[in-house]
């Protein structure tokens, strides 16, 4: 774990937030800057800075989100309409927390391009 990471002392239950989904590899909250009417970060337990970051041994982490994520925009309503699915990598993409983390975004229309 990382001291400073925010993210590390959510999943380590040092800082509380209110938990829409969680097992032993992730942990999915509600994102305190909401830009739509759902907006859901997904992040793995263990830090990892960015997708550059990946290791060959995270390939079933890696898969374990990306199947775990659709079942959680089904427990948010969003399998109707649809979402978005984000991942900023370092700054210029918009990374402002690093580590790995999606974005789900949902209960609106969303534009392309994004901003």
């Amino acid at each position: 774990m990382m001291q400073e990471c925010i993210f590390c002392k959510i999943s380590a239950k040092e800082v509380t937030v209110p938990i829409i989904y969680e097992d032993e590899y992730i942990l999915a909250f509600p994102d305190i800057k909401p830009v739509a009417p759902v907006h859901v970060l997904v992040i793995p337990k263990k830090h990892i800075a960015n997708l550059l970051e990946l290791a060959p041994d995270d390939v079933v982490l890696m898969g374990h989100v990306l199947s775990t994520i659709p079942k959680i925009a089904v427990q948010l309503g969003l399998d109707e309409d649809g979402f978005r699915l984000v991942v900023n990598t370092k700054d210029n993409g918009g990374q402002t927390v690093h580590h790995l983390h999606w974005h789900i975004l949902g209960g609106r229309f969303m534009n392309w391009p994004p901003g």
